[in-house]
């Protein structure tokens, strides 16, 4: 599975790191740092990611078909 993360939309609320923290990080200006870009989310932390990919409030993650 792969990510798309739309940074411009991103406003730094960290559901996602609290969802999973292995894939997602704020960094010291508060911007996401997403772990995995242009790589595939390995197989065992896909559920986690999928779950921050949901709980997002701006819509900036989303999965690629």
């Amino acid at each position: 599975m792969k990510v798309n993360v739309d940074f411009d939309r991103c406003e730094g609320h960290g559901l996602c790191v609290t969802q999973a923290a292995d894939a997602f990080s704020l960094n010291d200006d508060g911007e996401l740092d997403y772990h995995f870009d242009g790589d595939d989310v390995p197989a065992d932390m896909e559920d986690d990611v999928r779950a921050a990919i949901g709980v997002c409030p701006v819509a900036a993650l989303s999965e690629s078909p």
